[in-house]
């Protein structure tokens, strides 16, 4: 009896590896426990189970902390002629306000008026360039009469000079004792350009 099952026991094991070993050669080998070794004889002719083992792959190296960046020195922009000019002594009105509310050619012909009530008055234009002729026209002249009033627009910067809408100051030019030509550079702020305004 003893060998009786001893025998069916060898052929049980037997038929498990053939099974193994077809299994294996037919597709992927599941993962199987590991069994408890019960006797000497299935020790001795079980046959080790064999896991694939697949290479490791490593892990990435991690980035360099990236150096902090140096701030770039500054390079100093160029200024244009006009520009330094107008930063130098910057401009700003000491009669009348920035936006008078009239147009260009509105405080032009007032300018006019202003030449012209200063001939009828002395019989003769001011003589000089802008900045002398501003000072006759508020009240350095014999009579301490004074001729710029703010509500017509005019406007005087911080070097003294009578300046447009835009800021620029006026080109006077005298034709005769009693012609002024009054020149304003216009938007550009450019004199003896196409969009310059001019009033005699």
């Amino acid at each position: 009896m003893k060998q009786r099952s001893s025998i069916i026991a060898l052929t049980l094991l037997a038929a498990g590896l053939v099974w193994i070993v077809t299994s294996r050669k037919s597709g992927p080998t599941p993962v199987a426990a590991p069994e408890r070794e019960s006797s000497s004889s299935s020790r001795s002719s079980s046959v080790p189970l064999t896991k694939s083992i697949q290479p490791e792959t490593p892990e990435p190296a991690p980035d360099p902390e990236p150096e902090p960046e140096q701030p770039k020195p500054v390079q100093p922009v160029p200024k244009t002629v006009a520009l330094a000019a107008v930063e130098e002594a910057p401009s700003g009105p000491e009669i009348g306000e920035l936006n008078s509310g009239l147009t260009p050619v509105t405080v032009l012909e007032n300018m006019r008026s202003v030449f012209r009530q200063y001939n009828l008055r002395f019989h003769e234009n001011p003589v000089g360039d802008n900045a002398e002729i501003t000072r006759i026209l508020s009240g350095e002249n014999p009579k301490h009469a004074v001729f710029l009033n703010p509500d017509d627009g005019m406007r005087v910067n911080s070097r003294g000079e009578l300046v447009d809408n835009w800021g620029t100051p006026y080109f006077f030019h005298q034709l005769s004792r009693s012609e002024m030509e009054i020149r304003s550079a216009g938007p550009d702020n450019r004199m003896w350009t196409s969009d310059d305004l001019v009033m005699k």
